[in-house]
């Protein structure tokens, strides 16, 4: 008897599905900082009932929200994620800081729809205050009138991930004599906060702050050719937009050290 082999073309071969690199960290991240499903308990503190509809619809089999791990629940007390329709009128303002109170910390809310990000069409009504904000903090803002179920689950994922930030946030008490350390103590203050001010100028506060905490790291290389390098920082890079912020920055460092320019 003889053994019968396929040609390979006729082989079956299953190819495992194969995450991409961001999608599995950001996986890990959420099993190991969560590891549980979100409860959301919705509060309706004077609408059309429009929004609870896109609500409702985005918990059914078509979106089916409950596939993240979110899940509508039926009492405040276990609820991670408060989230208010509807603007704020005088005859709800108890019930909505009663639910607020009932909630567990740490807790988010979320302001859903136009009228509960801003009072909605009915801003100017002498029962309304305004939006959710003026009664309570609002972490995440899902606009719309109503927002579609795809903009009630994109909410969600982001109020997701800032939950798992306070789950885990952690305050830090200065001890009795601790000084806080200086950053870049051998830059001159003039030097330092010129270029600060520029690249927040160029990048905004949080990514200007990043990129001259960067430029200012290259100022003190361990060979001392500080030039050299700032050209090395700026030849890494492949981002234009930063390797012009590194530009200027080098501009202003040559004329008020070196002198060339």
């Amino acid at each position: 008897m003889t053994e019968t082999v396929l040609p390979e073309r006729l082989q079956t071969r299953l190819e495992p599905v194969v995450l991409d690199q961001k999608i599995e960290a950001a996986k890990a991240a959420l099993l190991k900082h969560i590891k549980r499903s979100v409860y959301i308990y919705r509060v309706d503190c004077g609408g059309c009932n429009g929004c609870e509809i896109e609500i409702f619809g985005s918990i059914t089999p078509v979106f089916d929200t409950e596939r993240f791990g979110i899940k509508n629940m039926a009492s405040p007390r276990h609820a991670d994620i408060l989230v208010y329709t509807g603007a704020i009128t005088r005859a709800m303002r108890m019930p909505a800081l009663r639910a607020y109170e009932a909630a567990p910390d740490p807790k988010l809310v979320v302001s859903y729809g136009a009228c509960g990000c801003t009072g909605g069409i009915f801003h100017d009504n002498y029962c309304v205050w305004g939006g959710t904000d003026k009664l309570l903090p609002v972490d995440v803002y899902i606009p719309g009138c109503p927002p579609s179920p795809a903009q009630t689950i994109y909410g969600f994922a982001i109020a997701l991930g800032m939950l798992g930030q306070k789950l885990h946030e952690t305050h830090l008490v200065e001890a009795e004599n601790e000084q806080a350390p200086f950053l870049h103590e051998g830059v001159p203050y003039r030097l330092r906060v010129e270029m600060e001010r520029e690249a927040r100028r160029l990048s905004g506060y949080h990514f200007g702050r990043e990129l001259v905490n960067g430029f200012m790291d290259a100022l003190t290389p361990e060979n001392g050719d500080v030039l050299g390098s700032i050209d090395g920082l700026i030849h890494a890079e492949q981002d234009p937009r930063r390797v012009e912020v590194y530009a200027e920055l080098k501009s202003i460092l040559e004329k008020r050290i070196v002198g060339i320019a």
